[in-house]
């Protein structure tokens, strides 16, 4: 795989300095020069180049000069802090735009005006999308506690405040059938199917799924660190993903990549997949619910907290232990139903059967 050629990516440009190393440049149109770091195509490198291409195509909000203790000052000062850089770059982008939303209403408020109640109230305002509610909460609790630990606040107004509670349980699981309805559907050798057998495979996010490449295998094992926490991640190519990477198609810098052979982003995919869902006839479920399939089969196969962990990159067995208690729920309640049916087959033969009367000679009461 590592020797076929490489696509050079929209607005990247190479130079060569005079002791011959080579540098990775980002400039679109007559924009900022921006530096891509690492060697092409790798993870760093990757991550720079769609943070600068997510700068071009979302637009850059107007300048507006920051008085000392407004909001908005205190936004500018956390943009320029190790507590935002060190965040994923999805973080960075969903707080970026929860941030140019308040800052339009808000931005001009001194700080010290920002309340409880003021976040309480923003936090009402969007209380008919609860979990657009929930992350605007997010995004301030982040805000303000660093604020606080840099000594900008005296308060922390969002600490107590908080989340609206959501009945759901998320993202909807795939089940096995709804594989073999999109197997069905997608034949091997298409973009479609390599995508499904991608994400049942190695249950990756979509983050990770759209980068992942030649790059990152080695010994027909997938090294590559998590979009979301930078996790490490070791999965094995299994038989089924290895046949369908054999038929491709499969872009140049990433496995998976648009009709054009340009790599998606995990939103461009993410739409893309639900069209291709429902033209197999799997409604209302998204590529994330094959995640949690995939997690639901180890589990059900054994796998420890531990594993589960290691496999799909989580930090802490928050997330695992869902997985397997649901896992030993399932498990332990047919052993109980099958310890109820020995019972009950035991007390049976203990019974004598007695012949029904017939109908015609009941007894008279």
């Amino acid at each position: 795989m590592s020797d076929m050629p490489k696509q050079k990516l929209p607005y990247v440009n190479r130079h060569v300095n005079r002791h011959g190393k080579v540098y990775w440049f980002f400039r679109a149109r007559h924009g900022e020069r921006i530096r891509l770091p690492g060697d092409y195509g790798s993870s760093e490198w990757r991550a720079a180049y769609d943070a600068a291409l997510a700068g071009i195509s979302v637009g850059k909000p107007p300048q507006v000069r920051a008085s000392r203790g407004t909001l908005r000052w205190l936004v500018e000062h956390w943009k320029r802090s190790s507590d935002w850089s060190q965040t994923s770059f999805a973080t960075r982008r969903q707080r970026d735009n929860i941030l140019q939303h308040v800052l339009e209403k808000s931005g001009d408020r001194a700080v010290e005006e920002i309340t409880d109640d003021a976040i309480r109230a923003g936090r009402e305002k969007r209380k008919e999308t609860p979990a657009a509610a929930n992350n605007f909460l997010k995004t301030m609790r982040a805000l303000f506690r660093w604020a606080k630990e840099e000594k900008l606040v005296d308060t922390d107004p969002a600490k107590d405040v908080k989340f609206i509670k959501v009945k759901t349980k998320g993202f909807p699981p795939w089940s096995m059938d709804d594989i073999a309805a999109y197997r069905a559907r997608w034949d091997v050798g298409t973009r479609e199917r390599l995508a499904l057998e991608l994400l049942i495979n190695t249950g990756m996010r979509r983050s990770d799924m759209v980068c992942v490449g030649r790059q990152h295998v080695r010994d027909q094992i997938i090294y590559i660190p998590a979009h979301k926490n930078n996790v490490e991640l070791y999965i094995p190519i299994l038989p089924r993903l290895s046949e369908a990477l054999a038929a491709g198609p499969l872009g140049d810098m990433s496995f998976f990549s648009s009709q054009y052979g340009r790599p998606m982003t995990k939103e461009s995919f993410g739409n893309a997949f639900k069209r291709w869902c429902r033209e197999a006839g799997i409604k209302s479920k998204s590529a994330h619910g094959i995640r949690k399939l995939a997690a639901t089969i180890v589990a059900e196969n054994g796998g420890s907290e531990q594993e589960l962990q290691a496999l799909f990159g989580w930090t802490t067995n928050t997330m695992s232990a869902v997985y397997t208690r649901e896992a030993n729920r399932k498990r332990q309640a047919l052993q109980a139903a099958f310890k109820m049916l020995q019972e009950m087959e035991r007390k049976e033969d203990e019974i004598p059967h007695l012949l029904p009367t017939p109908l015609g000679k009941l007894p008279t009461p």
